[in-house]
């Protein structure tokens, strides 16, 4: 990479991160620019953007749960959303391109594989975004990837079937991979906690992404099952290897921004006609909206979901770029696409970034759009009599259950977002419900906001953030602790009257209580008379 190129994506995305926009806008920004002054190339970038993307994919299958993908409100709303989407769109391409001539396509079928790959949204966007806002455990989050992963899974269909991109016959033997948990767990287990980690990550996703190519099926499909294969072989050490990965991934996936600049600039035509695909993307979330409530989805998760999705894909141009080398499409559709993507993405940050409060605002209008049944995972459970309630049972906020649990005048309630999660530790015997605790309709209408005291056991500062006004909002009387690991982010949240635990600071104090306890135990026992 041209370092000037690297200094560019750098000012842009902390331009764009001073003005409210997510860095990851900058860097495309960036891409545009240095194509239009003419440093660095997209070619010295591709090797950077694959890997990213591959990185992303596995990371995704590290934390996906494949009963996301069962749910008929998962896969029914992705190929209803496809059906619905693709004609519209393709009517729109067939008319720009009688109005334009450069962007005119002769065949019919060119049109309709277009609009068919307008029709997906980016995954690397989506997945961008529940990060940035701490959402992506979420019940909407999840919902979202799913329908992401059945979009790739089409997507795989869809470039096997064009043209002979026939998958290898040796494709086939891809089915022994479903045998090797055993081998996985037997690495994990040598491999251990270090940099050997983190490297055989990286080693794993890009060489199954490779072989996957090799054998003409998509790439990055194979990344994501091989981190879903890390998850079932073992999901405590996948967790530690996702939270290895993060921040590689996120720095790879800078090279993926960037290249999308160097598509071309776009003329003053083609920029119209950008603008007028991403006019058409403004359907997406309200055909999403619509889908999801009538499979029974209640209004805030459907508005959620069908936000994340708000977009166009990068699929989207890989299917331009193989229909422009077989003599189908003109280049300019590339260009156009590169920017039509990039401008859905400047279009769908300020939505998302407001989606909570754009859903209080409508709340009673998006609302009256639910059905009167609920499906169990959207079903508001009372907390009984509880005067204490932890928000995420993850791994500190189950040690805080398991502490409070028996103590003398506490009755302790877990919220846990993860439905799945929410029904095994209910299983265990924990008192424990299915909630967001964003959510100011669960707030409401479980009483959550009538407890005494309320544990924030979450890891995103963001929603830390989002919970503690909240509870301002809704004039919370009790007390509010909330779990932080930064000195700054403990200061914030203590200046909005929070007691807040820095959970690096304060494990050396809880280390030397609990070795003191040991040490007195072992001495007693050492000082008492040796029984006959």
């Amino acid at each position: 990479m041209d370092p000037f190129v690297i200094a560019l994506a750098f000012i842009t995305g902390l331009f764009l991160r001073i003005l409210g926009f997510p860095p990851m806008l900058g860097y495309l920004l960036a891409g545009f620019i240095a194509s239009a002054i003419g440093i660095g190339s997209g070619e010295s970038l591709a090797p950077l953007a694959d890997a990213g993307i591959a990185l992303l994919l596995f990371t995704i299958g590290l934390k996906l749960d494949l009963n996301a993908l069962k749910p008929r409100y998962v896969w029914g709303s992705a190929l209803l959303h496809v059906v619905i989407a693709v004609p519209l769109t393709t009517a729109v391409i067939l008319v720009v391109g009688m109005l334009y001539s450069p962007l005119k396509i002769e065949q019919a079928s060119a049109a309709w594989a277009l609009a068919f790959a307008l029709s997906f949204s980016s995954t690397v966007m989506a997945i961008k975004v529940c990060e940035a806002r701490g959402e992506a455990a979420s019940f909407h989050a999840s919902i979202a990837i799913g329908i992401l992963v059945v979009q790739d899974i089409m997507a795989v269909v869809f470039l096997s079937a064009s043209n002979g991109y026939y998958p290898s016959v040796w494709a086939f033997s891809l089915l022994l991979l479903l045998f090797c948990r055993p081998l996985i767990r037997w690495l994990f287990r040598r491999i251990g906690h270090g940099e050997l980690l983190l490297f055989s990550g990286i080693v794993f996703a890009l060489v199954t992404a490779e072989v996957f190519e090799l054998l003409h099926i998509k790439g990055g499909l194979g990344a994501l099952l091989m981190g879903i294969l890390f998850a079932y072989s073992d999901r405590r050490k996948a967790k530690e290897l996702y939270d290895k990965l993060i921040g590689i991934k996120n720095l790879l996936l800078i090279g993926f921004f960037l290249q999308i600049g160097y598509y071309g600039f776009p003329s003053l035509t083609m920029v119209v006609v950008a603008v007028v695909l991403t006019a058409l993307v403004v359907l997406r979330p309200l055909i999403y909206f619509s889908l999801m409530t009538l499979f029974g989805l209640r209004a805030r998760t459907a508005w959620l979901s069908g936000l994340l999705l708000f977009h166009y894909s990068e699929f989207g141009l890989i299917v331009a770029a193989v229909s422009v080398e077989m003599g189908l499409l003109s280049p300019e559709w590339v260009t156009t696409l590169a920017l039509a993507m990039s401008l859905s993405f400047f279009l769908s940050t300020p939505f998302n970034n407001k989606a909570q409060l754009y859903y209080r605002q409508h709340r009673k209008v998006l609302t009256s759009f639910e059905k009167n049944t609920r499906l169990p995972e959207e079903k508001l459970e009372t907390l009984g009599s509880a005067n204490t309630a932890i928000l995420g049972m993850g791994r500190v906020g189950k040690n805080a259950y398991d502490a409070l649990r028996d103590a003398p005048g506490m009755s302790v309630v877990g919220i846990e977002e993860r439905y799945v999660r929410a029904v095994a530790l209910k299983e265990k015997g924990l008192h424990c419900v299915h909630g967001d605790a964003t959510d100011r309709d669960f707030w409401e209408r479980t009483g959550l906001d009538n407890c005494e005291f309320i544990l924030v056991g979450l890891s995103n500062h963001q929603e830390n953030l989002r919970i503690v006004e909240l509870a301002k909002e809704l004039n919370f009387k009790g007390k509010l602790a909330v779990a932080t690991r930064f000195a700054d982010h403990k200061t914030q949240l203590e200046a909005k009257g929070c007691v807040a635990f820095n959970l690096y600071d304060e494990a050396g104090k809880d280390f030397a209580f609990h070795a003191l306890v040991e040490f007195r135990k072992k001495q007693h026992n050492e000082q008492l008379p040796a029984s006959d």
